[in-house]
């Protein structure tokens, strides 16, 4: 009804997952990248988890277009399958010959045998398993024995969980510490803080056709965060009712008044995150993450001022700055050495490291923003960290992002730079392991997981709010 008054092609903001409209800010683009990651190089069960309308689904359909063509993928969507029902419904996805009156013994059997041809024909088999919060406790066993499916040199099967939180809540009871000990990686979807629904707003109508300037104003944005409570479900919704309500009285700009007619007309669920103890500890972590973007903005506003030739952070929409590496143009390595007297920041045209996963030099690209001068040192540390370290060691993964978001890298240093001992702790290195440029920002190294999964929870507090989950040094390389 709006489109034409906005000039758009199609509805921004439906609420059924449409994969050209995936959002991969606020850390939604490294948890893919992680994830694809994970499947393709791991050995062990996956979960996935986040609040009712928080982008579960999304991320899986996404998921299932990025992975690979050799992965065979199975998506189940249905949580009330019985135990025996999930082998059958598996086996009916791989279309396996199973007679309708066979024992489940029988089809395990020939889910087996299957698995093993696939495994020796270069295929991987993946079951996405939506909703697994609301699987029976037997169901949820079921998987655990899936997860015993292997060769003499691999598993044959990988599982990955989505489920909201009372997924956690059912593995932390004593009878699934089997099962919870086979999951290898958890990611959480966090809720967007007002930033990022600035920019995802924008991405959103802008991958419908939009091209002016941002409808959305900062009261508007503010009225949608809170009654958000940062979930893109409901986002989307408010959105698409404050696009109908402008629309109705002929407005081109979203303000209160508009948004109070798109609250009044929503019937939010008051029980999202489980009750007031657990609305009031997301209230004090959503505070902790806007202080500490606000943190982050005045940050960068200084680096600005100091420094013109250092560029405004790209919108939502931008793409990494790439240029071809030319054989005529000098080498420009990372260092002190190669920083203008006076520079705040370096270009970074190519970065040297020993290994595959990090891009060697020449690179394939070179990209080119002005790293902040924390990021360049802690780069540098990187490089002669990841080469002294045995691929058996462990290290926490704190924070990912796109190369040309490469401020938020340098945000995120400035915060702990009051603490020698943090920064010491802290790496960065640069990869290309997700097919485009991007950094990431780890923490210590540790000898097994566990002792990893433990040091965790005694993270400094700007680096505990970007999912932080353990890696093992191999696979960076």
């Amino acid at each position: 009804m709006y489109l034409e008054h906005f000039g758009l092609n199609e509805p921004p903001f439906r609420i059924t997952p449409h994969t050209d409209f995936f959002f991969d800010g606020a850390n939604r683009g490294a948890t893919l990248d992680a994830l694809i990651y994970a499947i393709t190089h791991d050995e062990g069960i996956v979960k996935v988890s986040g609040e009712v309308g928080s982008g579960k689904t999304m991320l899986c359909r996404v998921l299932m277009e990025r992975l690979p063509d050799n992965v065979t993928i199975i998506y189940l969507a249905n949580p009330s399958l019985a135990r025996d029902d999930i082998l059958y419904a598996i086996a009916e996805e791989l279309r396996l010959p199973i007679p309708d009156n066979a024992r489940s013994s029988v089809v395990m059997r020939s889910l087996h045998d299957h698995l093993i041809k696939s495994y020796g024909e270069g295929r991987q088999v993946v079951v996405l398993i939506d909703e697994a919060h609301a699987m029976p406790v037997e169901t949820l066993e079921e998987i655990r024995l899936l997860s015993n499916l292997e060769s003499s040199r691999s598993k044959l099967l990988q599982l990955v969980l989505f489920g909201q939180p009372e997924l956690n809540d059912v593995l932390a009871r004593p009878d699934m510490r089997q099962l919870k000990e086979r999951i290898t990686h958890n990611f959480g979807l966090n809720p967007l803080v007002r930033d990022d629904i600035s920019h995802y707003l924008d991405f959103r109508m802008r991958a419908a056709g939009y091209r002016g300037p941002s409808p959305f104003a900062p009261s508007a944005l503010k009225m949608i965060e809170q009654r958000s409570l940062g979930l893109t479900r409901r986002i989307n919704i408010l959105a698409d009712k404050a696009l109908l309500a402008a629309f109705s009285s002929g407005n081109h700009q979203i303000g209160s008044t508009e948004m109070q007619a798109a609250i009044r007309d929503c019937e939010f669920s008051d029980a999202t995150y489980g009750g007031a103890a657990a609305k009031k500890a997301r209230i004090l972590r959503l505070s902790g993450v806007f202080v500490t973007g606000i943190l982050a903005a005045i940050v960068w506003l200084t680096v600005l001022r100091a420094n013109t030739s250092v560029p405004t952070r790209p919108s939502a929409t931008s793409a990494p700055s790439i240029a071809a590496p030319s054989s005529a143009a000098p080498s420009v390595t990372v260092g002190p050495s190669s920083t203008p007297s006076g520079a705040r920041g370096t270009p970074l045209a190519e970065v040297a490291t020993k290994t595959d996963a990090i891009v060697t030099a020449p690179t394939r690209q070179a990209i080119k923003p002005y790293i902040g001068l924390l990021t360049r040192e802690r780069l540098e540390a990187g490089h002669d960290w990841l080469e002294k370290l045995p691929d058996d060691r462990w290290f926490i993964q704190v924070f990912a992002t796109d190369a040309n978001q490469h401020a938020e890298v340098e945000a995120l240093l400035r915060l702990l730079s009051s603490s020698q001992a943090e920064m010491s702790n802290t790496h960065v290195y640069y990869s290309e392991l997700s097919g485009k440029p991007r950094f990431g920002v780890t923490y210590g190294d540790y000898p097994t997981r566990a002792a990893a999964s433990a040091a965790i929870r005694e993270l400094p507090s700007p680096l505990r709010g970007n999912n932080p989950y353990p890696r093992m040094i191999a696979r960076l390389r």
